[in-house]
């Protein structure tokens, strides 16, 4: 043990660390600072730091306000990873993105546990936040702190906390949302709860990390599957004449044992898309594939194939072709009202239009430039035009901009992957909501 001090005396010069300041790290950052805690951040890129000190934000969740304030509450931003050796609690926020093989890349994740060991204090309280698969925790982030002389669990806490950041959600953000803690001891998981109650309302703790990091993965895993059933259904009910948005309204009128997902031209953001392979990559370790979570990762990825198809039937039903055809793409984004593209599927949506020859250009509210295999896309400022003059329309995030009326009114022929047209209003009763099917001719919903 260095210095010679007790487990818990370890005297700091700050409350946390936080390392990795993007869409997880910044908003935990924030709220930490908010109720008074003093947090310095660590990131990688000097643009982030030099934004952040500059009262700029960089993420959707925070305005240049919010950050001002953090600035004025003692918030320092940094590439210097000697902030680390400071540090009363350290919290990895680092990305989890696949390799190029479709497994885990924890390069992020290994060098923040490399700059922590250089820096290790007795006392101190780690804590990874960046989802991955169940026994990370104990079996890459364990060792590599150790190399610091320090014994986890004796000289210093290790935890496991699943980020559960939800872009642009407006009702559920780092306070209330509740936080899920496993540590390596009961000591461990002890403090990690009572470092996270200060800022948290409501903390669960689980039995240990590796239950933690599983509860992470079970939550996408969920989402995932069962998107990938409605994406499937959507395919075959429209073969069968079948109108599955209503069957989905009617659905959700049972108040157990049913949660409404839809169908959408694919998934994106960090977690769906990428999450669930973690707990692929775990489980073929042990000799088997975890076949529902390869079925509905097949199904997800073949959506943006369907909504070419669609956009081909839609056009040879209007006497054009694709190849000679003008498309705006509406919203590049991978969810509503947010200016994330990560893994959005209007990407892979685009790129197979271009292949087949269609002149695209595209419109988001939230996106200034938008390039495609290193080509800029052309951006239409002129909503209303744009839909007019486009051979077609395919609306690919919804975005509150693209009001239903609007694009009925002004698209000549359109492709609604989201379901903005078929809608229902949640203030009305179940028992009186009612769904409206699409009449208009050249307008199609996915």
């Amino acid at each position: 043990m260095r210095g010679g001090s007790s487990v818990d005396a370890a005297v700091s010069t700050s409350d946390l660390a936080v390392i990795g300041l993007g869409y997880v790290g910044l908003p935990l950052a924030h709220e930490a600072s908010r109720v008074g805690l003093k947090v310095t951040g660590l990131d990688v890129s000097p643009k982030v730091v030099e934004g952040l000190t500059a009262a700029t934000s960089h993420i959707d969740d925070l305005s240049a306000s919010d950050i001002a304030d953090m600035l004025a509450a003692g918030f320092q931003a940094s590439t210097d990873p000697a902030v680390l050796g400071g540090a009363q609690t350290i919290v990895i926020c680092v990305p989890t993105p696949l390799s190029e093989e479709g497994g885990p890349d924890l390069g992020a994740v290994t060098a923040a546990a490399k700059s922590i060991a250089a820096h290790l204090r007795p006392g101190t309280l780690v804590v990874l936040e960046s989802t991955t698969y169940p026994g990370t925790t104990e079996e890459i982030v364990r060792p590599i702190l150790e190399e610091s002389g320090l014994v986890a669990g004796a000289d210093f806490h290790l935890a496991f906390s699943p980020e559960r950041i939800d872009p642009g959600n407006p009702s559920f953000g780092v306070a209330n949302t509740p936080k899920v803690v496993g540590g390596l001891t009961e000591r461990c998981g002890e403090l990690a709860a009572a470092f996270y109650g200060k800022f948290v309302q409501t903390v669960v703790r689980a039995r240990g990390t590796r239950e933690a990091e599983m509860a992470k993965l079970l939550e996408n895993t969920y989402r995932h599957v069962n998107i990938a059933l409605v994406n499937e259904m959507a395919i075959f009910c429209q073969e069968l004449g079948v109108d599955l948005w209503d069957a989905i309204a009617c659905a959700a009128t049972k108040p157990f044992g049913f949660q409404a997902f839809h169908p959408g031209p694919g998934v994106g953001g960090h977690c769906i898309p990428i999450d669930p392979n973690y707990l692929s990559y775990k489980v073929k370790t042990l000799g088997y594939p975890f076949r529902f979570v390869e079925l509905a990762q097949e199904i997800n990825a073949r959506m943006p194939s369907y909504v070419l198809l669609r956009a081909q039937e839609l056009l040879n039903d209007a006497g054009l072709a694709l190849s000679r055809s003008n498309v705006l793409l509406l919203g590049v984004t991978y969810k509503a009202d947010i200016a994330d593209q990560r893994e959005s599927p209007a990407r892979p949506v685009a790129r197979k239009l271009a292949a087949k020859g269609a002149t695209l250009s595209y419109h988001d509210p939230h996106v200034e430039e938008w390039s495609l295999n290193g080509t800029s896309v052309p951006r239409a400022t002129d909503l209303e035009r744009a839909m007019a003059e486009a051979d077609l329309t395919i609306l690919l995030t919804d975005h509150k901009e693209y009001r239903a009326e609007l694009l009925t009114d002004r698209a000549r022929l359109l492709l609604d992957t989201r379901g903005v047209l078929r809608r229902l209003d949640p203030s009305v009763p179940a028992d009186r909501r009612t769904t409206t099917p699409v009449t208009r001719e050249g307008i199609q919903v996915l």
